[in-house]
């Protein structure tokens, strides 16, 4: 099976001052097929976060080797991981981050306004992304006149738009009920039935067991590698 991710010895390190070293990943290596829908967890301080952002080529490693479908990106200069953040990578954020005073469809557009789509077409991109979430009589409502899991919904339509290799989520039902936590989760469910590759990173045991495999990390290293389907 072809894989998207392939982590190799990889550490990371942290300087904090007067000869304190903070050694947040402990040589992971770890590999991740196209179309897994794969769950980090890990408690706070385990290092989880650290190998979501060297994944999500938001940070580089102080050692090691990282592949990101066939690409050398632990090699990369900062302006070669912006771009492939912005073609490989889609993000969904706990908080959402979407911008409060544009409607649904200009933050769903984002992406594509940063890599130069034309207008047209990302017009019609974003209207299709936000009708797969089912947020097709939505595209006009800013973020105030939605509901939380409304707004998740348009921020996991923005990080499809591009039609990235892999959707990155990083807590994503923490500031959603119970009721629209399982919603959501139905919905990253379609997705990788639909052939996307997704990497959830959660503390939340029933939030992670959606996935179809459970990568648990303690003090930077992998303590556990399980399918559970």
């Amino acid at each position: 099976m072809a894989l998207l991710i392939k982590t190799e010895n990889l550490w990371k390190t942290y300087d904090m001052g007067e000869a304190v070293a903070v050694q947040a990943l402990r040589g992971v290596n770890l590999e991740i097929p196209r179309n897994e829908y794969a769950a980090i967890m890990g408690p706070s301080g385990s290092g989880k976060s650290t190998l979501m952002n060297l994944i999500g080529c938001l940070d580089t490693p102080t050692d090691g080797r990282y592949w990101l479908n066939e690409q050398l990106v632990s090699e990369m200069d900062d302006d070669q991981l912006a771009f492939i953040r912005n073609k490989e990578i889609g993000f969904v954020f706990q908080t959402f981050n979407l911008l409060p005073r544009a409607t649904a469809l200009h933050n769903v557009e984002l992406p594509l306004i940063y890599n130069g789509t034309p207008a047209a077409e990302r017009r019609e991109r974003a209207a299709e992304a936000l009708a797969a979430v089912d947020m097709a009589d939505r595209v006009n409502h800013r973020p105030n006149e939605l509901s939380g899991g409304e707004r998740q919904r348009v921020a996991i339509a923005r990080a499809l738009v591009n039609r990235p290799s892999l959707l990155l989520a990083d807590e994503p039902t923490g500031n959603l009920d119970s009721q629209t936590s399982a919603e959501i989760m139905n919905f990253l469910e379609r997705l990788h039935n639909q052939g996307n590759t997704i990497l959830l990173v959660t503390h939340e045991h029933d939030i992670a067991a959606h996935a179809h495999r459970i990568i648990k990390i303690r003090d930077g290293q992998i303590e556990s590698d399980e399918r559970t389907r």
